[in-house]
């Protein structure tokens, strides 16, 4: 990928001095920017703050700090307007009703529906468009209650992408995907965000996937960047020994865990601790 000039002007900024849960911080102090045109590939250990950390982006979780979105306090974006602009794909979403899948796609078109609340041919074609992007075309009458996990994630994905949003922020993707679309799905990402002059942030769990297919890395330990910069800057053994506890091979794909490191500990003990629940974040 070739990532966007540096001097941009980031789409989304962020301080985050803290983010607490029950009374204790789990996430930074940290700062971020997301500029246009470049996928930022946020990894890091299960209960290091990633879903935190995106939710707080999304506006979802409360922080102390200051997060702006085109330069104005994300909190001052009324919501309806704010959705235009950003989609936030969550880890686990769930689709409760027995809805087709041309149905869910549409609802990613509710943020620019006019006073008829009726599809006009512009949010026709968007929706359309989606589908045909993330490759589920051939699903689009079928009920979303008959489809396997992976094609449920990808008519999410295509929901998110029907808003033509400007910033992206999708929690794990790939992670029920096979392996074709676990790289097909990265690999459109970087398309879009060149073609559209979009931001993209997205987490993943598997480094090699992230090392292809981000322009920068963000490696989160503890709720705290731990490393950040280009793939290869950012994956090298001594990060990865630290934070994830793992040796690693060096590969013409990229670094190939090889064994655990018993007995060495994540980041030090003055960090903030991660929530450690299995999903990364509140």
């Amino acid at each position: 990928m070739t990532a966007p000039e540096r001097d941009a002007s980031p789409l989304l900024a962020a301080r985050i001095d803290a983010a607490r849960l029950n009374g204790r911080s789990v996430l930074g102090p940290l700062e971020l920017a997301l500029r246009p045109g470049e996928v930022v590939g946020l990894i890091g250990p299960n209960g290091a703050g990633k879903s935190t950390l995106i939710r707080a982006l999304a506006g979802l979780v409360r922080v102390e700090g200051d997060i702006r979105l085109s330069g104005r306090p994300l909190a001052a974006w009324p919501p309806a307007l704010r959705a235009r602009v950003l989609s936030y794909l969550p880890q686990e979403a769930r689709i409760h009703w027995p809805m087709t899948v041309e149905r869910v796609v549409a609802l990613g078109r509710i943020p620019h529906l006019n006073w008829t609340s009726r599809l006009t041919r512009e949010d026709e074609q968007a929706v359309a468009e989606a589908m045909a992007l993330t490759g589920i075309e051939a699903l689009r009458a079928r009920s979303v209650a008959r489809l396997s996990a992976g094609e449920k994630a990808r008519v999410l994905l295509a929901r998110a992408l029907a808003g033509r949003p400007r910033l992206l922020l999708a929690d794990e993707p790939v992670a029920a995907l096979d392996p074709y679309y676990q790289m097909e799905i990265p690999e459109l990402l970087g398309r879009l965000a060149r073609s559209r002059d979009m931001a993209v942030l997205v987490s993943l769990h598997e480094l090699t996937l992230a090392g292809r297919y981000a322009d920068r890395l963000v490696l989160l330990d503890r709720g705290r960047i731990a490393a950040e910069g280009s793939p290869p800057a950012v994956l090298t053994p001594a990060h990865l020994a630290r934070v994830y506890r793992i040796a690693v091979a060096a590969t013409a794909a990229g670094p190939v865990p090889v064994r655990p490191l018993h007995g060495a500990s994540s980041s030090g003990d003055d960090g903030p601790a991660g929530v450690a629940d299995g999903t990364d974040g509140p």
